[in-house]
This record gives structure tokens, C-alpha cells and sequence, in this order.
């Protein structure tokens, strides 16, 4: 999988972040007045929710790092509790939007098959 997600210069400038997590998933972080070039939807405030966006990590190691540099940079870490999974290790997380991201880890040998 990856390490985290990786920027795309090509797409990244003052107004936007292209940002790669693997050769099928691309993320676009733009700021507000981008954003407003795209569409005249409002954008909705950090106190609501509209989607959890789940990410598929190699380690309970990656999931905390990806945590930890959410908190560093603007984000909110830790905003859902621990769910207490065997199989599931997890951390979701709000970035400055309040966008609700999960870094997830699956120890699939648990899993019956």
C-alpha cells in the first residue's frame, strides 16, 4: 500500500494540493476561494458532518502517524472513540473543514475466512 498520502507538484499551487495515495485514489485539497470556482454550494461549517472517509493503512504505526499529522497541521485528532475492535485498529480525525477522515488497520489473519 503506502506510506501516506504524497503530493503531485502538477497539481499543487498556493490555491490547491494535489495529493496521491496510490495509483487509483487522488485527493484534491483546495482552498476556499478554489473551491468556489467549482461550484456556488455553500460550504458547510466544521460542526457538521456529511461523509467519513476511510483509509486503508499497512500499520497501526501508519494509522498514528497519519493522526499525528493531521493534529500538526490544523486538523482535529482523535474525534470519534475508539470502537475496541480486535481485528480493527482505527483513529478518525477532522481536517481544518471538518471533514471526517478514519485511518484504519486490519489485521486480516483474525478474520475468518
Amino acid at each position: 500500500m503506502s506510506a501516506g498520502f504524497k503530493n503531485n507538484p502538477q497539481f499543487t499551487d498556493e490555491t490547491a494540493a494535489g495529493m496521491v495515495w496510490s495509483d487509483t485514489i487522488n485527493v484534491m485539497l483546495l482552498t476556499h476561494a478554489k473551491w468556489r470556482t467549482f461550484t456556488d454550494r455553500p460550504i458547510p461549517p466544521t460542526t457538521s458532518s456529511e461523509v467519513l472517509l476511510a483509509l486503508s493503512c499497512d500499520s497501526r504505526e501508519e494509522v498514528d502517524r497519519m493522526n499525528e499529522a493531521a493534529a500538526a497541521n490544523g486538523g482535529v485528532a482523535d474525534i470519534i472513540p475508539d470502537q475496541g475492535l480486535d481485528f480493527m485498529y482505527s483513529r478518525s480525525f477532522a481536517d481544518p473543514d471538518g471533514h471526517v477522515w478514519e485511518p484504519m488497520w486490519m489485521d486480516m489473519s483474525t478474520l475468518a475466512t
